[in-house]
């Protein structure tokens, strides 16, 4: 006697359905990042309210606890998140192929041009550092995006190109070169020149110069042009 098995597949509205709720969590959770990303721009962590997030997504604050687990958890996404498109960037460029001078230029573009689409993310990391001494940062990969402009720095300076620099040193103010702008945007559109600091001219300004004035900085006197 030959037993009949019935296999039971789920049918395909419900396979519908589910891959709509999967779209409609990951589309929530984007809505409440980028609210929390504001909040935590202007606040920081200890002064950002998730009941304003909340208020601006309309989406009820129990969710933002549902996804994130809690405020600080929020945060911490809202870090990875900002840091994310960059890291992938810089991986997929291949650094290590490239001469350090290209890889450094290269690294600075994909760096402008992130933080140029993102311009919340620098005074977040102010935040971070003036509230939270850094506790988040070591946990996000915004650790690894500053190692990789040191090992490119480092090899500037085996190869010769690059004059006897301090690596890590110089790291930290390149980023501050880059990131200053955006930081103090506030006070730099208060001058005449400054009216329009975020605007697409000013901000292609501002990535031109910055990476004239890194790349003039670091390579030995008679390869500077």
């Amino acid at each position: 006697m030959i037993l009949e098995t019935t296999v039971v597949r789920p049918a395909k509205s419900e396979k519908v359905q589910s891959v709509k709720k999967c779209r409609d969590a990951e589309a929530t959770q984007a809505v409440i990042l980028t609210a929390a990303e504001a909040e935590f721009a202007q606040h920081g962590l200890m002064a950002a309210r998730t009941e304003a997030i909340a208020a601006k997504t309309g989406v009820a604050k129990s969710m933002i606890y549902y996804y994130f687990k809690d405020k600080e958890g929020l945060y911490q996404a809202v870090l990875e998140r900002s840091h994310a498109e960059l890291l992938q960037i810089t991986q997929q460029l291949d650094l290590e192929d490239l001469s350090p001078e290209a890889a450094l230029k290269q690294f600075l573009v994909a760096l402008l041009d992130c933080v140029a689409r993102n311009p919340k993310l620098p005074t977040i990391m102010f935040h971070e550092a003036v509230q939270n001494q850094g506790k988040y940062y070591k946990r996000s990969s915004s650790l690894s995006i500053d190692t990789t402009l040191v090992n490119i720095l480092e090899r500037g300076v085996t190869a010769g190109v690059f004059r006897q620099l301090d690596p890590f040193v110089s790291a930290i103010n390149i980023m501050g070169s880059c990131l200053f702008y955006f930081i103090g945007a506030g006070n730099i559109q208060q001058h005449p020149q400054g009216k329009r600091v975020l605007s697409k001219a000013m901000l292609e300004k501002h990535t031109q110069e910055a990476i004239a004035f890194i790349l003039a900085g670091v390579q030995q006197s008679q390869n500077v042009s």
